[in-house]
C-alpha cells in the first residue's frame, strides 16, 4: 500500500511545468519520512521570432535563440510536512545577434545555478478526495559562471517563494469514475544584483494543471494521467548577460504522465498562446520537455 501511495502521488504531483516553481518528486511525494527520490528532465525552448511588444518584425539578420535544459532533482522528506530539495541544471544555449550591425553567432554550455527549496505542506484527507497547500521558500546559488559576452549566470544570490495548492481524487458527481487532479502554484523570484552589479529582472509565474487518470492497473501498480498545462510568466527587464527574457508570455499545451510501481516517465509540450516583449528581442517559441524520475 505505501508504494502505490508513493507511485499515485509521485506520478501526479511531478513538476509539470515550472522549472523554478515545482518541486522534485514531485509536489507531493514521498510523503513518509525519510523518503527520497531523484529526477532526470530534459528541457528545449527557442524561436528565430523577433518581437516588438507582441508584434513579430521582418527577420532578415535570422536573430534568434535556442536553449537546452538538463535538469537533476532530488528530493529528502523529514516527515510528511516538511522536505528539503535541490535542481541543478546544465545548460546549452545558443543565439544570433547584431554586432555592428553584422550576425554574430553565440554558444555558451556549463552549469547554471543551484535552487534550493524547503516545501513545507498542509495535507488534508476527504472522502475520495486529498488535497494539500504548499508554502515554498528557495534560494538560488550562483554556481553558474557569470563571464563573457553570454553568460550562464548572472553571479546573484535569488530569493524565490511559491504559494501552491493542489489535490486529487473523485470531486464531479455526475462523473463518479473521473479521478480528477489540479494544481495552482504561484510564485515569485526576487532576482538581486550579481556580478558587476548587473541583474534579471523580477520574476512572477503561475502554473495550472488539469486532468484526469486515463488508467489504473492495481495488480501491477500502472497508470497513466492526461493533463493540460497553463502557464503564465511576466519578468521584468534586467541588464544581466544570460540574455533573460524581458517580457510576459502565457504557455499552454497537454502533458502526459506514465508510471509504474516508483518509476515515472513524462512528455510535455507547450506552445505559445501569447507573448509580449517588453523590448525589441526574439520570441521563447515552443516549450518541450521530456522526463523520468524515481522515488524510494
Amino acid at each position: 500500500m505505501k508504494c502505490l501511495l508513493r507511485v499515485v502521488t509521485f506520478a501526479v504531483a511531478a513538476p509539470l511545468c515550472g522549472l523554478l516553481a515545482h518541486q522534485p518528486i514531485m509536489d507531493m511525494a514521498p510523503r513518509w519520512a525519510g523518503g527520497y527520490g531523484f529526477q532526470l528532465r530534459q528541457v528545449w525552448y527557442g524561436s528565430n521570432d523577433l518581437l516588438a511588444g507582441s508584434s513579430e518584425l521582418t527577420n532578415p539578420n535570422a536573430v534568434s535563440r535556442h536553449v537546452r535544459q538538463t535538469w537533476l532533482e532530488g528530493v529528502y522528506t523529514f516527515n510528511r510536512a516538511v522536505r528539503v530539495t535541490a535542481k541543478l541544471p546544465y545548460l546549452d544555449k545558443e543565439r544570433t545577434v547584431l554586432s555592428g550591425g553584422v550576425p554574430l553567432a553565440q554558444e555558451v554550455a556549463g552549469l547554471g545555478d543551484l535552487v534550493l527549496a524547503a516545501p513545507l505542506k498542509k495535507y488534508r484527507n476527504l472522502t475520495r478526495y486529498t488535497d494539500n497547500f504548499g508554502l515554498t521558500p528557495q534560494l538560488r546559488l550562483p554556481t553558474g559562471d557569470a563571464d563573457g559576452p553570454y553568460a550562464l549566470s548572472d553571479g546573484s544570490w535569488d530569493l524565490g517563494l511559491s504559494l501552491s495548492y493542489s489535490g486529487e481524487g473523485f470531486v464531479f458527481e455526475r462523473l463518479p469514475s473521473l479521478n480528477f487532479y489540479q494544481l495552482y502554484d504561484l510564485f515569485h523570484w526576487q532576482n538581486r544584483k550579481g556580478k558587476d552589479g548587473l541583474e534579471e529582472g523580477d520574476l512572477w509565474g503561475l502554473d495550472v494543471n488539469l486532468g484526469a487518470k486515463l488508467y489504473d492497473d492495481a495488480d501491477t501498480l500502472t497508470g497513466a494521467f492526461l493533463m493540460w498545462d497553463f502557464s503564465w510568466r511576466r519578468q521584468e527587464t534586467g541588464d544581466a548577460r544570460t540574455d533573460a527574457y524581458a517580457g510576459e508570455s502565457v504557455h499552454t499545451g497537454p502533458v502526459l504522465v506514465w508510471y509504474r510501481e516508483n518509476l515515472m516517465a513524462r512528455a510535455e509540450w507547450k506552445f505559445a498562446a501569447r507573448e509580449r516583449r517588453f523590448t525589441e528581442g526574439v520570441a521563447k517559441g515552443d516549450v518541450f520537455e521530456l522526463g523520468v524520475g524515481f522515488s524510494f
